[in-house]
């Protein structure tokens, strides 16, 4: 990794949240973690030297990465020249863009997300690729803070709007941590594969999330106090607690998605303007 750079004159840059996966324990549990099969479309998000690239490849993967930096374009042409020219299983397009702006229209329905995502995107991008219901099944790296905010269950102190989402379109679990010494710079925190297993009818729902993201406004506030701030007559959000069961003092952390749902219908019809 270290000779490929210099042979480009390349470094990794903060701006880009790049630190390149040489560990090749951590790329097999990517890898296995995704099982991917011979012609599985798969979606890489910043492919940066084309390490984990060429395991999917390996694997007959469809693979369309999408590098941000033009700086490790001419390296990856280089160095996947025969799979660019594939169209079928093992092959390769490489896009530079944007994984913030690509069309994930493009992807084939029930396609794979399979990513050593850059720390300073990695939370957008899950959510967007969640939202865009283009997948089955998302295998990534990021960083453990993040992982268990992922996959956190109710009660915990890492529960919370991200956890919801995900668990609105799908199941997800930690694989395994990574650790600083698994990249090249190493970061200054443990990473975590993360893969998330989503449900094919799910869809977005504006309101739930709505009221979510009012719910865990400020943590440290009871549910009511939260909903009150965000415009709901208090005497409204007391009863649709009430009729459900829970106590006025309740935080958003205590529930489950099921519970949140439920209250999200209960006062659809009386939620203050966007």
């Amino acid at each position: 990794m270290r000779e490929v750079l210099e042979r480009h004159g390349l470094e990794a840059r903060k701006s880009f949240g790049q630190n390149f996966l040489v560990d090749q324990a951590a790329l097999r549990a990517i890898v296995a973690a995704a099982e991917v099969a011979p012609g599985d479309p798969v979606l890489e998000v910043g492919p940066g030297l084309g390490v984990l690239t060429a395991a999917l490849l390996a694997a007959g993967a469809m693979v369309t990465s999408v590098e941000l930096d033009a700086r490790l374009l001419p390296h990856l042409r280089e160095e996947f020249a025969d799979e660019l020219a594939v169209a079928g299983p093992g092959g390769l397009t490489l896009v530079h863009g944007d994984a913030m702006t690509f069309d994930l229209g493009r992807m084939p329905a029930r396609a794979k997300l399979v990513a050593n995502l850059p720390y300073n995107v990695a939370t957008p991008v899950v959510a967007r690729a969640l939202e865009s219901g283009r997948f089955s099944r998302l295998v990534f790296l990021v960083q453990r803070e993040v992982a268990e905010r992922l996959a956190a269950a109710p009660g915990s102190s890492a529960y919370g709007a991200l956890s919801l989402l995900v668990s609105h379109f799908g199941r997800a679990r930690v694989v395994r941590t990574v650790p600083p010494g698994a990249f090249l710079p190493p970061p200054k925190v443990t990473s975590a594969v993360v893969r998330i297993d989503t449900d094919p009818a799910a869809t977005p729902d504006p309101e739930l999330f709505r009221l979510v993201h009012q719910a865990f406004a400020h943590r440290r506030k009871t549910l009511v106090k939260n909903l009150v701030l965000a415009g709901h007559e208090r005497g409204v959000a007391e009863a649709a607690l009430a009729g459900l069961g829970l106590q006025p003092l309740v935080r958003a952390e205590a529930l489950d998605l099921a519970t949140l749902r439920a209250l999200a219908d209960r006062l659809a019809g009386s939620a203050p303007p966007v």
